[in-house]
């Protein structure tokens, strides 16, 4: 193995007391780097053949209780560069690499730090709606444990049903409380990749997250066209939702978030291109006469770099984020004032377009992959989640050819 670990003094690093901070002095693949281990003594009291502290320092109550502590702080560092060793992995790390992995447990093994730590790094890449979801979830367990701080370790099977068992008698849904699991798992996964827990710890071997059927968001495609033939003077802000709601529809159930960031330059040669914010899916499709007709009117005497839609207001993404949001809030009250419009019984929000897209898709026997592809999802399940449950009337159907006459 040709990586090693060594106590010693930095001596490149003279204080203003003439002391030197204590360090480890690691090598690997003929590289060095030091990790500051937060000591510093006048060399005088080092000795460097034993790598300690000599008896004569009189600057802690225990020499030997500081010398034990270092020598936790190199066997915790060995120990994690012989797991590396033994997974095969070590040789393909650089100096830097390493040292992220050895020191990053003292950093992270809490919980909840590196889990504000990757809603940092979301804000930075400018995912605000993950950000936002990690940050909701983490304030939730943080309220549980009553501000006291949570390790990985901790974090364990008997924890998870605890915290479900509180959420549960809240009066609170299986589906939300599947929602936050999922954001929980989400951040363990990422930490026991970080190598900040041992993957034979992780609690969702055996910690099943449940969910219950949900009532069918989509809406029959004679309602849609109700929507789109809906007389409404264009000075009315429902008009705009019509149009959001419609346009949505023609753009495979584009989200609300993507629909709010298309710029007239996304529009090209008869197509709308654009990058879903969520999965970074490419899109071309399509402009139909009724999907045009309504960029027409959006988009008239507009610079390429402007917004087809009147939703974002401000310049800086945090804040554009947040004028999503709340257009969304909007847009989602006057759907209501739609469907009582167009006597439609159901609850009509945003996220119905994209449910009705698929359904009715599916009712037009285009195949599951390419719906799965139109809706820009990974794997083949989750489109079927969408289409989980057929309409009563395609059953009514498919049972009167199964009656014996």
């Amino acid at each position: 193995m040709n990586t090693s670990v060594k106590l010693t003094l930095d001596t490149r690093r003279k204080k203003k007391d003439q002391s030197y901070p204590i360090i480890l002095r690691l090598t690997h693949l003929r590289r060095t780097t030091s990790i500051a281990l937060g000591h510093s003594i006048l060399e005088k009291y080092w000795d460097y053949s034993n790598q300690k502290i000599r008896t004569s320092y009189k600057g802690v109550s225990s020499v030997n209780k500081l010398n034990n502590s270092l020598d936790k702080d190199k066997t915790k560092v060995m120990d994690k560069i012989n797991q590396l060793y033994d997974k095969g992995v070590l040789n393909f790390l650089s100096i830097k690499q390493l040292k992220g992995k050895v020191i990053i447990q003292n950093s992270y093994d809490s919980f909840f730090n590196y889990g504000y730590s990757l809603v940092d790094e979301m804000k930075k890449s400018l995912r605000f709606g993950s950000a936002n979801s990690y940050f909701y979830v983490l304030g939730l367990l943080k309220k549980y444990c009553n501000d006291k701080d949570l390790k990985f370790n901790e974090l364990n099977f008997d924890f998870l049903k605890k915290f479900e068992n509180h959420h549960l008698a809240k009066g609170n849904t299986i589906n939300s409380l599947a929602v936050y699991m999922k954001t929980i798992r989400a951040i363990y996964n990422k930490g026991i990749k970080e190598g900040l827990i041992e993957i034979d710890a992780y609690p969702f071997q055996n910690y099943k997250i449940k969910t219950i059927p949900t009532k069918k968001r989509a809406i029959d495609i004679t309602y849609i066209r109700k929507i789109l033939d809906l007389k409404i003077e264009n000075d009315n802000i429902i008009y705009n939702y019509r149009n959001y709601f419609i346009a949505s529809y023609m753009l495979y159930g584009i989200s609300f978030m993507d629909l709010a960031f298309l710029k007239i330059h996304n529009i090209e040669d008869g197509r709308i291109k654009f990058q879903r914010k969520k999965t970074s899916k490419l899109y071309d499709i399509k402009i139909t006469d009724q999907l045009k007709e309504i960029f027409n009117f959006y988009t008239k005497c507009k610079e390429k770099d402007e917004f087809i839609f009147p939703i974002i207001k401000r310049t800086s993404p945090d804040l554009q984020y947040k004028d999503v949001i709340w257009a969304r809030n909007r847009y989602n009250k006057g759907l209501k004032d739609i469907a009582k419009l167009c006597g439609i019984d159901q609850n009509l929000t945003s996220y119905v377009s994209r449910h009705s897209f698929a359904t009715n898709a599916m009712l037009q026997n285009i195949p599951l992959q390419a719906i799965s592809t139109m809706l820009g999802h990974s794997k083949l399940n989750t489109t079927q989640i969408y289409l989980k449950t057929l309409p009563n009337n395609i059953l009514d159907d498919y049972n009167e050819k199964l009656s014996i006459i």
